[in-house]
């Protein structure tokens, strides 16, 4: 058994609409599908408490099929950081082109960035970005590893597996 790909990740945001437009207006993420959940389900299976509790959910497609789904409650849940040296998730990323012409795109739209554009060791950049909730967006260019990946992703996974990763799989 293995998983086929990559579904999608989801956040918490303060405000939907506010959501549609930044993915959509920043990042060219269009919204495709949007569900209001019942009130006894939002008390019973996502814990909010109130007396007509609300949950409106949407999916933001990215470019290269991963999406994005976004849960707005009534009422506003408090927001809590998201710590680097936790367990959990820390961030999402997307895979772009040109993280230079990326940091000034974002700077001159008035998204903050936290890190300018860096290179790896492995040859790849990236830098970090918050969205206005404050949710961190890593911002990458694989270079040619997107292709390698793409293409040798799963011959890769096999061979690792077996060979350089043998031990973490112990």
């Amino acid at each position: 058994m293995q998983a086929r790909s990559f579904s999608h990740v989801g956040i918490t945001v303060s405000d939907f609409n506010t959501a549609v437009k930044f993915y959509s207006e920043i990042f060219g993420c269009p919204l495709v599908g949007v569900a209001d959940t019942p009130p006894d389900r939002v008390r019973t299976f996502f814990g909010v408490a109130g007396e007509m509790p609300r949950c409106k959910i949407g999916w933001v497609r990215v470019p290269g099929g991963g999406i994005l789904e976004i849960f707005a409650f009534e009422p506003k849940q408090p927001h809590v950081p998201v710590p680097w040296n936790q367990i959990g998730l820390t961030h999402f990323s997307f895979n772009v082109r040109g993280t230079e012409r990326w940091y000034e795109y974002l700077k001159g739209k008035g998204v903050e960035c936290l890190s300018k554009p860096e290179k790896s060791p492995r040859g790849h950049s990236f830098f970090f970005v918050k969205d206005f909730d404050g949710n961190l967006i890593e911002m990458i260019d694989l270079g040619f590893m997107h292709y390698v990946l793409q293409w040798g992703g799963p011959l890769g996974g096999f061979l690792f597996r077996r060979g350089r990763y043998a031990q973490y799989y112990k």
